[in-house]
């Protein structure tokens, strides 16, 4: 924190690195200004690596998808021939309607 002669309080985010221009009579930010771009963290390698591990992801997440929808449609069948069955063994009745309630 460093204070100018205007009465100005310059206050530095420790976190991003951005700064707030504060006036310390009015208690008011009077600019903000935005932290410095850090540059020269992604490197062509590292894009490259991102890019094959996110390629990787979505492979991954392809094929359990695709895997669920297997899953899916067995139990779908195996639900279809338990109710097949469950109708073959229950009585074929006549329907009841409204009207015979009467």
């Amino acid at each position: 924190m460093a204070q100018a002669k205007n009465s100005n309080i310059t206050v530095e985010c420790p976190c991003c690195g951005a700064k707030l221009i504060i006036d310390s009579k009015l208690g008011k930010a009077l600019r903000h200004e935005e932290p410095p771009q850090k540059r020269g963290e992604l490197d062509l390698g590292n894009v490259q690596d991102l890019l094959r591990e996110q390629a990787r992801r979505r492979e991954d997440i392809f094929q359990q998808s695709s895997a669920d929808l297997k899953i899916q449609s067995e139990l779908l069948d195996r639900k279809f021939a338990e109710a097949l069955e469950k109708s073959k063994l229950e009585p074929i009745t006549k329907p009841t309607r409204d009207i015979d309630l009467d």
